[in-house]
């Protein structure tokens, strides 16, 4: 049984916009913004968020000191969404997305530039930093943030009391990583190092946007599709350059990674011939959730082709053994790009592809369903009981199921073994052999789930899908619980989760299970953990009172 919850409260909006940013982890930016106003050494320092680019390589301006007329430092007395306010009554604040400004009076500012050309400015008003030139007011410019993003915190989905101030930050973060991108609104995951938007974590975005935006949730996953390619396939990234669709559009520094991690023969494929990257498919799955939330048969009418083409791109390219079971064909369409699993080769086959497959097919019978196409729906419903047959009669060896790699079965035990769960049609003898995998010790500590078991050689706690734990599998993971016919291990599962994003101290990419620690290098401000935390913290819809 699940341990008691804590008494259940909504998160008070009202708090919302009073959210402590520390301009590290979380630092000053707006919605649509692509400036971050982060603290350094000397100084405040401005950077511009772009695709595969250091914010060293675009730090508009360094070393900001405000100070006082006899000389003095002021100090940075508060960050908040509105805005970075000095000593002395000076602000920082964002006039639009694209114009900071600084406000004061009786105060100099000065800056150094990238070229090393010192700045300075004395403050008697309201002065543009960065961005277009233009006059501006402070009172109305801060009047302005407030209401903005007192909006934003109005919508946040209620919580748990206890839960209630990670939701908030978590909140704060899926409004401040939304950008333009490619003609649409798009989240991307991080402002560090992120700024595109990613197959995978579109998906998860839209699952926490339909709480209070249904139409930025659609629009996170139009984005994908807008750019289907002519196979089927969707891209891998959606970036202001293009898109990420195969190895051709990879970085130098990813193929140079790779070859090191999976080994030459990746290395040398990825160069000479083009291979596929995308993402594990779940787009009918998102689009179904969103639906579930606000009815749109119009909108399931236009997908509905596309998802069925993309669907079907797994079985027609993606299947080089043609056994009827698709594998990927590169670690990054995976999403596990450093998982022990590519330690034996550049292709693989893990159980959980095929598992995504058939909640696939059983979401796009539900779709159909919904768009009065019986036919179909009916089809759809047949094709996932006869992938979850093929899946257990071709790799579950009696205790659990195999991952293949090149045919080979792979040795070490991930995560992944377990998610046949989220299909919820395993026979009941190996749902419950899988239940009762996932809480014994290989996999069940105070935070479960690490990617890797605990006690397997290749266990490392603080290295990317190497051991640390995720809250997309565990997200995925609570739900295939659900499905199967384990509540109360569901609900354990996600208030251990919970529990351990609300005391680590942020947002991060990824955890270390042993101690509950952001791993050293996992970015802060991640969109799908923030995404993902709010979906299993939100209270239904009976207990928000």
């Amino acid at each position: 049984m699940s341990a008691p919850t804590p008494p259940t409260s909504p998160a008070g909006p009202d708090l919302g916009p009073d959210l402590e940013l520390d301009l590290v982890e979380r630092p000053f930016t707006e919605r649509g913004s692509r400036l971050l106003v982060t603290a350094g050494p000397d100084g405040l320092r401005v950077a511009r968020a772009e695709y595969e680019t250091p914010l060293a390589a675009t730090t508009e301006l360094t070393a900001l000191v405000v100070r006082d007329p006899a000389g003095r430092p002021l100090p940075v007395v508060r960050a908040t969404p509105v805005e970075v306010a000095f000593a002395g009554g000076v602000s920082l604040l964002f006039a639009d997305h694209e114009t900071l400004v600084l406000a004061g009076r009786d105060a100099r500012a000065s800056w150094r530039l990238p070229d090393g050309t010192e700045r300075t400015l004395a403050l008697d008003g309201c002065h543009v930093l960065a961005g277009p030139s233009g006059t501006w007011s402070a009172p109305a410019v801060r009047a302005a943030a407030e209401a903005r993003w007192t909006a934003w915190f109005d919508r946040l989905p209620p919580v748990r009391a206890d839960l209630a101030e990670r939701a908030r930050m978590a909140w704060w973060t899926l409004a401040v990583n939304l950008l333009p991108i490619a003609g649409r609104e798009g989240l991307v995951p991080s402002k560090y190092g992120y700024v595109g938007v990613w197959n995978w974590d579109a998906l998860f975005h839209a699952v926490a946007l339909r709480h209070a935006f249904p139409a930025l949730a659609r629009d996170q996953i139009l984005l994908l599709l807008d750019h289907q390619l002519p196979d089927g396939r969707l891209p891998d990234v959606v970036h202001d350059r293009g898109v990420l669709a195969d190895t051709t559009d990879l970085p130098r520094a990813d193929h140079e990674r790779l070859a090191e991690h999976v080994g030459s023969a990746n290395g040398a494929r990825a160069g000479r011939t083009p291979v596929p990257v995308t993402k594990p498919p779940l787009a009918a799955w998102a689009v179904w959730k969103v639906h579930e939330s606000d009815p749109d048969v119009p909108f399931l009418a236009a997908v509905y082709p596309r998802l069925v083409r993309a669907h079907e791109w797994w079985f027609a390219g993606s299947d080089p053994d043609g056994d009827g079971l698709p594998e990927y064909l590169h670690p990054y369409s995976s999403g596990l790009d450093d998982s022990p699993v590519w330690d034996y080769g550049p292709r693989a086959e893990p159980p959980d592809l095929n598992s995504y497959l058939v909640v696939e097919a059983d979401r796009l019978a539900d779709i159909a369903h919904a768009l009065g196409r019986p036919a179909d729906a009916a089809r759809w419903r047949s094709r996932a009981a006869a992938h979850a047959g093929l899946l257990v009669a071709r790799r579950w060896d009696g205790t659990r199921f195999t991952t293949l790699s090149a045919g080979v079965p792979v040795p070490v035990r991930t995560a992944l073994d377990l998610m046949p769960l989220f299909t919820g049609r395993l026979p009941a003898e190996v749902a419950g052999a899988l239940e009762r995998t996932l809480r014994s010790p290989a996999y069940w500590g105070e935070r479960p789930v690490p990617t890797v078991a605990f006690d397997d050689p290749a266990f490392a706690p603080d290295t990317m899908w190497r051991g640390p734990v995720w809250l997309n599998i565990n997200h995925l993971l609570v739900e295939g619980l659900r499905r199967s016919g384990f509540p109360d291990t569901a609900d354990e599962l996600r208030d251990r989760t919970l529990a351990m994003v609300r005391d680590a101290g942020g947002l991060y990419e990824y955890w270390n299970p042993l101690t509950g620690a952001r791993a050293p290098r996992a970015t802060s401000g991640f969109g799908w953990s923030a995404a993902l935390f709010l979906d299993l913290a939100a209270l239904p819809t009976a207990d928000r009172r």
